[in-house]
């Protein structure tokens, strides 16, 4: 088993699901248009790992400047800003978290857990300091400093080995060809709402969802971006003022025109296939970046 091996196997414990339900609950029960926020649907890429730069950098940081004297007060400073960022960086994790699959929610309660153990030793850091006790403050702000990396080995996982806030289009968009697909006569498609045509993979076929508005087509990789739902089973319905198609597992909407998010959770675009018209019948091909 690798190192971080048994974090997977803890990802498989169901026992613990009964107690994040509640914490699962109450943070979609947040707006929705400060989830979307949080989430970064705005931005076009997750928010979260944006907004842990701060407290990881200012925190690392600290770390070094509490090793010579003289930096000691530049290294309260930092430690500070680190406890002030920590608050809007745990609120978009929290976001991301309520809206994963339950190994990723799992291994997040964890990751949670000792980032709020961090940030209680931070804080007693801070305390200490401004008592004059310096050594106090230094071993809490170190013991910190290891919490948070565990923590950060954590969320590491989650991200890469879990791919918790990787587009899952872009995964599937490279397993196309880049040669021109025949989806079919445009006679066929039904209007205004998504259909399921297949491309060509490299050893098996990829689900695409295409809708069709008139005489104009638009084709998209059938894994919402966010987790895989297909899109051929979702709606197309305005949202925000544009057309879009709404992924029927958690509710995200891509822009018709550009696959970018308009409501989240998802915060990357959804990849969208250039199409053209030959003799009726509907071509696809992946775009030119993927070529």
């Amino acid at each position: 088993m690798s190192l971080m091996g048994f974090l997977d196997r803890y990802a498989d414990v169901s026992a613990i699901d009964t107690a994040i339900e509640p914490a699962r609950r109450a943070v979609q029960g947040l707006p929705s248009g400060l989830k979307d926020v949080l989430h970064g649907t705005w931005l076009g890429h997750p928010l979260h790992p944006v907004l842990v730069q701060v407290p990881v950098g200012t925190w690392v940081s600290a770390g070094l400047l509490d090793a010579v004297p003289r930096l000691r007060p530049a290294a309260t400073l930092l430690i500070g800003t680190g406890v002030a960022a920590a608050v809007p960086a745990a609120m978009s994790g929290a976001a991301d978290w309520s809206e994963q699959g339950a190994g990723v929610r799992r291994l997040g309660a964890v990751h949670a857990v000792l980032n709020t153990a961090a940030l209680g030793l931070y804080v007693g850091s801070l305390v200490a300091r401004s008592k004059g006790r310096g050594t106090l403050g230094r071993v809490l702000a170190y013991s910190g400093l290891g919490v948070a990396g565990g923590a950060a080995a954590i969320g590491g996982h989650m991200s890469y080995a879990q791919s918790s806030g990787a587009s899952h289009a872009a995964t599937a968009v490279r397993a196309l060809s880049s040669d021109w697909i025949d989806l079919g006569p445009l006679d066929d498609l039904p209007e205004g709402r998504p259909t399921m045509r297949t491309g060509k993979g490299g050893s098996m076929a990829v689900p695409l969802a295409v809708v069709r508005r008139g005489a104009r087509v638009d084709v998209f990789v059938g894994a919402c971006s966010h987790l895989s739902g297909p899109l051929d089973e979702g709606v197309v319905e305005t949202v925000r003022g544009s057309e879009c198609l709404v992924c029927p597992w958690h509710g995200s909407a891509f822009d018709l025109d550009n696959g970018e998010p308009r409501r989240g959770p998802a915060a990357n675009p959804q990849e969208k296939l250039e199409a053209r018209m030959e003799a009726g019948r509907v071509m696809a091909r992946v775009p030119s970046r993927h070529r």
